[in-house]
């Protein structure tokens, strides 16, 4: 990020700072439909529409590091197979043999040459292809080039492996647009796996991720934790192309010398030397389309990934990764030790505070008490990713009662930002 940009996010962080309004011109955001999280109609086209059509994250490199290594992921309903192809290619499959239906792998992970179903032993080459059948010769005109794994879209973004489920997707960079490029400083070629935990939680999806998307519950649900080293008043929220977004925050004028960044005191954890000055010293916020939110810092990329597994229940992943940390142990920002839980790992307190009120705020949102949700100016990423879900899914295919309205326009959409003329404007007229 060249020094006039720095320059210009830090003159919108004073900006918003001082604001009394939202920006002139900028859209008033009608309710949500309350509907758009208790729906069975509703959460059928999301599992439909957008999780069959975006780029979702499935693994990191470290878990399928050589060739002939593989792994099962069915976080997206259907089963799949990531395979390190013995050609050094990561590649995904669906986990359906082609001759039954049987999964071909039915070990959480492995290392092989070939990939052989344990029903009837037809084997497949690590690109897919079919090479082996039993009794071959009782198949009549059985065409074996045609037979081969059905593919999965799989692209990589560093060490970072993205499937797809539509043949006709954009690609990963096209989809990811200009963060893509921002993402170049922090490495992710370089990047380990330190941790990746999973927990069940008793709420839609959206309401769990809709609390990683906005600081308006900073100063009230991370009262000792976030809010401390966060100037909410001052956060600048950015919109890019495809229900993408990006939240900036600088630290308070005045941090109490208690709350200095637990990060700048982990002497021995390394850092990732490429990134920039507001990396290293502002929190920033990613939420890629439709499941990712993660801060990105000068020590981690640590991604919440969230899983809708039902209509009222999510999985959310919580990952670490960092720069190699040697003989040391291996970083885990969002969980600590615990005897008592079943994996050994409790969500960390900052996580706990963000999910402690998912089951009961479900059990709200079905009552008839649970109206519509009205979003302000501060909650505009959590808009802006509904808008486009209902474009992912088809608008006319959403039921009239369930739509949000197509409010916010591209002149909002990065790279245009009517708050940049606005300081051109106020810069000049200072001047003159």
């Amino acid at each position: 990020m060249d020094a006039g940009t720095i320059a210009t996010l830090k003159a919108l962080m004073e900006w918003e700072g001082t604001r009394k309004a939202p920006p002139p011109g900028f859209p008033r955001l009608p309710d949500i439909p309350a509907a758009r999280y208790t729906s069975a109609e509703f959460h059928a086209l999301e599992q439909e529409h957008i999780f069959r059509k975006s780029w979702l994250f499935a693994a990191h490199l470290d878990e399928v590091p050589e060739p002939g290594s593989f792994m099962r992921w069915n976080n997206a309903g259907d089963p799949i197979i990531i395979v390190h192809g013995t050609d050094g290619i990561v590649r995904a499959f669906y986990n359906t043999c082609r001759h039954r239906g049987a999964p071909v792998v039915t070990q959480d992970r492995g290392c092989a040459r070939r990939l052989v179903c344990p029903y009837h032993a037809w084997t497949y080459k690590t690109n897919g292809t079919l090479i082996g059948v039993p009794e071959r010769q009782d198949f009549v005109d059985l065409d074996m080039a045609t037979r081969g794994l059905i593919p999965v879209a799989c692209e990589m973004f560093g060490k970072l492996i993205f499937v797809n489920f539509d043949d006709g997707a954009p690609t990963l960079r096209d989809f990811l647009g200009p963060i893509a490029e921002e993402w170049e400083e922090f490495g992710f070629d370089k990047l380990r796996l330190a941790a990746r935990h999973s927990f069940d939680l008793q709420c839609n999806w959206k309401v769990a991720m809709e609390a990683n998307m906005e600081v308006y519950h900073v100063p009230f649900i991370h009262p000792e934790t976030v809010a401390p080293l966060v100037d909410a008043k001052r956060n600048v929220n950015h919109l890019y192309p495809g229900g993408h977004g990006r939240m900036l925050a600088p630290p308070p004028r005045e941090m109490r010398r208690d709350h200095v960044r637990a990060l700048d005191n982990a002497p021995n954890w390394t850092r990732i030397e490429t990134v920039g000055e507001l990396g290293r010293t502002h929190t920033q916020s990613y939420t890629i389309f439709p499941n990712w939110v993660s801060p990105l810092s000068n020590y981690f990329v640590p991604p919440l990934i969230f899983w809708p597994t039902s209509l009222s229940t999510t999985r959310l992943e919580l990952i670490t990764m960092a720069p190699d940390w040697g003989d040391g142990e291996a970083p885990d920002l969002w969980t600590v030790p615990d005897d008592s839980a079943p994996n050994g790992r409790a969500m960390a307190k900052l996580i706990q505070e963000d999910t402690q009120f998912g089951e009961a705020i479900q059990r709200s949102m079905d009552s008839r008490g649970f109206k519509s949700v009205p979003l302000s100016y501060q909650e505009s990423r959590i808009y802006w990713f509904h808008q486009h879900c209902d474009r992912m899914i088809g608008i006319d295919k959403v039921p009239e009662t369930l739509r949000v309205g197509q409010v916010i326009g591209d002149e909002w959409v990065f790279p245009n930002d009517p708050r940049l003329q606005m300081l051109d404007a106020e810069a000049q007229e200072a001047a003159a």
